[in-house]
């Protein structure tokens, strides 16, 4: 008797577990009608033809179609170089500007205030800023570069120099993943260096082990974050081609992303020009899908990398 009775759960684990649903309602609430339900849904009108006004099974046709779209492979291409180049230079540049700033003796307030403003500028006016800015005809960047004899490219309107020049865009405002990097560097253990110091470590050294692992979780955190934002770059590219194009919203006119050549056509572009320029919702919803797939590989794959390196550290 005594057995069964130890066996059966008592009432009070069940009333904790009632309460703790209960508090957990409003984040399971949350998570079931803006991720679960839209992601469900997602999934099942690509497997239609949809227009927002008629739905007609389609089955695998709009998977069909992703494989032999050939702005599909441009798109995911220049996404990927995004991954590949934008998130690396954004990320050491607000490293090495976090680290300038730190070692400052005076002034250390006024250089992170500075530093930080640029991300406070709105994406739509920063963006129309920074085409004109580096026009190369009346902007000011090439006449800088004039008169040192050097001759500045079409930096928005040559193929070859519009997606660093978007990477520009992303270095001028890391304002704000600089003052992350700048809090997890005072929070290094100054012992620590005085450590190394002793040791004989040079400055190199001294970076090498003490501030990169001690900083590790704000990398892997600013990685993360870092290639989420680029698998999901939209709106910098379709005003930077916009305005670099010319394209004006007068009736009769037409623009299609990526202008010059389809050099800054991201993923996210051409989900936006087939669901809401040419009303397929339903490819539109197989190109969000890869989208999601995308993030989630390349969040696991830095997690991995992640644990990975901590596991042999």
């Amino acid at each position: 008797m005594a057995s069964v009775a130890s066996a059966a759960p008592p009432r009070w684990r069940r009333g904790e577990g009632l309460r703790a649903l209960v508090w957990l309602s409003p984040w399971l609430a949350g998570v079931s009608i803006f991720f679960v339900y839209p992601l469900l849904a997602t999934v099942y009108f690509s497997f239609h033809h949809y227009d927002l006004f008629t739905l007609e099974w389609a089955g695998l046709d709009n998977y069909r179609y992703l494989l032999r779209d050939p702005r599909v492979v441009t798109s995911a291409r220049n996404t990927l170089w995004l991954v590949a180049v934008m998130v690396p230079v954004q990320t050491l540049f607000s490293l090495g500007l976090a680290q300038l700033v730190v070692r400052l003796k005076a002034g250390v307030g006024l250089f992170r205030t500075i530093f930080y403003l640029p991300s406070l500028v709105p994406v739509a006016a920063g963006t129309i800023t920074f085409v004109f800015l580096m026009n190369p005809s009346t902007g000011p960047w090439n006449q800088f570069l004039a008169l040192f004899g050097v001759t500045g490219p079409d930096w928005f309107g040559d193929p070859a120099w519009s997606k660093p020049s978007l990477t520009l865009l992303s270095v001028w405002s890391c304002g704000q993943i600089a003052v992350i990097f700048m809090a997890a560097l005072l929070d290094v253990p100054r012992h620590l260096y005085e450590a190394a110091a002793i040791d004989g470590a040079g400055a190199w050294r001294q970076f090498r082990s003490v501030t990169l692992p001690s900083i590790a979780p704000v990398l892997m955190f600013s990685a993360v974050t870092g290639v989420i934002y680029a698998v999901q770059y939209f709106a910098q590219a379709m005003i930077a081609s916009r305005v670099a194009s010319g394209a004006t919203d007068s009736p009769g006119s037409t623009f299609t992303p990526g202008y010059p050549d389809e050099s800054l056509l991201t993923l996210p572009q051409w989900l936006f020009q087939a669901g809401f320029r040419d009303y397929q919702m339903g490819y539109a919803c197989v190109l969000a899908l890869v989208l999601f797939a995308a993030s989630m590989v390349f969040t696991l794959l830095l997690l991995w990398r992640f644990r990975r390196s901590e596991g042999a550290a």
